[in-house]
This record gives structure tokens, sequence and C-alpha cells, in this order.
């Protein structure tokens, strides 16, 4: 009986624990937060970057790239939907609205990262440098989540 309220309280905790793990970074009015990938079947296709980003300034910005030794090659995208059909074209930069908060999120702007250096593992993670045109740099660590994940998990707010 002992035992069964030990593995009753981590199971109530453990997932506060893993709300608690999302990391946050700020630069100038920029506040970048919950930064998340999906976990990957091998290194052979691209995976996904997500974040969210909160402009509390008076001066909007733009994210203009992204980079991480996971990957040897990063880009933006954004996701389209025309008649049905969904496409992912290049987006050469994502504005950041001042006083408001933009995510890269899935089915809407998105980071992409191909030639993965390894797979992409649940529960581990790695790091991100964001590139904002007035912010500059900005590294989040960057939370690999179930391959099935659909948003953070955490309080992003």
């Amino acid at each position: 009986m002992k035992h069964l309220a030990t593995a009753l309280g981590l199971a109530v905790t453990l997932p506060l624990a893993a709300v608690a793990e999302c990391a946050s970074v700020s630069a100038g009015g920029l506040t970048v937060t919950g930064a998340w990938s999906r976990a990957t079947i091998g290194n052979e296709r691209p995976a996904v970057f997500y974040v969210e980003i909160r402009n509390e300034g008076e001066t909007a910005d733009r994210l203009t790239g992204i980079d991480t030794p996971v990957a040897a090659m990063t880009m933006l995208h954004r996701t389209v939907v025309e008649e049905g059909v969904a496409s992912m074209p290049h987006a050469e930069a994502v504005e950041i609205p001042a006083c408001e908060t933009v995510g890269l999120a899935p089915g809407s702007h998105h980071g992409m990262l191909m030639g993965l250096t390894a797979p992409l593992t649940e529960g581990e993670s790695f790091p991100v440098t964001l590139q904002f045109e007035r912010a500059g740099a900005v590294e989040i660590d960057t939370r690999v989540l179930s391959i099935r994940a659909q948003e953070a998990q955490c309080d992003a707010g």
C-alpha cells in the first residue's frame, strides 16, 4: 500500500515537473518561451521547431532565422492551405509586432531542422539560437516531446 501511495504521488507531481521545465529567455522587449520539437524516427527526415515569442516592447521585431547544432540546415516555413491542399513554403522572416505574441506552432509558422546529426529522442533537449532583426541572437533550450505532441505542454505565459 505504501508503494501504491508513492507511485500515485509521483504520477501527480511528474506532469507538474514537466510543465515547470519550460525554458524562458528574454532579450530587449522579447520573451521567448516554451520551445519544443517532436521526437523523430531516425535522422533521415526533417524535424520541427516550435516556440512562443512575446513582444512587450513598443517596437516591432522580426525573427529572421534559427540555428542549432543538431541540424545541418535550418529554415523558417509557414503552412499554407489552398483549395484543401497544404504546403510549407519558406518564410524569409516572421513578424513580431509590438505588444503581441506570435507562436511558431503546428499549422502555422515553424522551424524546419534538416540533416539531423542524430535522431531527436523524447525527453532530451537541444539548443536553438533564434536570430532577431533588432534583439539579436537569443538561445533557448528546446525540449523534445512525443512524436504525437501538438503543443508545448507548459505554461508559456
